[in-house]
């Protein structure tokens, strides 16, 4: 069975940039470890935005200027790029909270077998819980499951909340 390790969007401006937060710092070697250790394929998406990003449905209701592509804040947190640098990976650039690319590429490299996949990252209320809807969506069959210890929410309410959402959906939480 082949095994998929997806980092959702752990760039510095979700880490300690411009939508930081002190659970989203804590959770960084926890991840890096993960990382290092995982035994599979592993896929890391990018928040990726433009810098008309305030003129977008998602910038008039985030008014934060965030990920812009090129900039410090859409970089990958140092630890994780560090973790990666050993690891290959394949990155995946999304415009918005979940990538409608990816479940293609997951059951591209899938070539037919059966597969599990793992998520960890931020923020598990928008973008992890965007990301596991669509792949359980599109894969029913699947093992899907978040490490809850290797994501943080914006709030640690949402956090939890997000954890009951995806678990009513029969993805594994660990």
């Amino acid at each position: 069975m082949k095994r998929f390790l997806v980092v959702v969007d752990m760039q510095k401006d979700f880490v300690d940039g411009a939508l930081g937060t002190a659970e989203a710092a804590a959770i960084v070697p926890k991840t890096a470890e993960k990382i290092k250790n995982f035994d599979g394929e592993i896929f890391v998406t990018l928040d990726t935005h433009d810098e008309n990003y305030m003129q977008t449905n998602e910038g008039r209701h985030l008014p934060v200027p965030h990920c812009i592509k090129g900039t410090d804040g859409w970089q990958l947190d140092q630890t994780v790029a560090d973790a990666l640098k050993a690891r290959t990976y394949t990155p995946v650039e999304k415009i918005t909270f979940g990538s409608v690319q990816l479940p293609r590429l997951l059951g591209e490299r899938a070539q037919g077998e059966n597969f599990s996949v793992e998520l960890i990252g931020l923020c598990t209320d928008i973008c992890v819980v965007s990301n596991a809807l669509l792949l359980k969506a599109s894969f029913p069959e699947a093992d899907i499951a978040v490490d809850s210890a290797c994501c943080a929410g914006v709030t640690p309410q949402a956090h939890e909340a997000a954890l009951a959402t995806m678990k009513s959906c029969q993805i594994q939480i660990l």
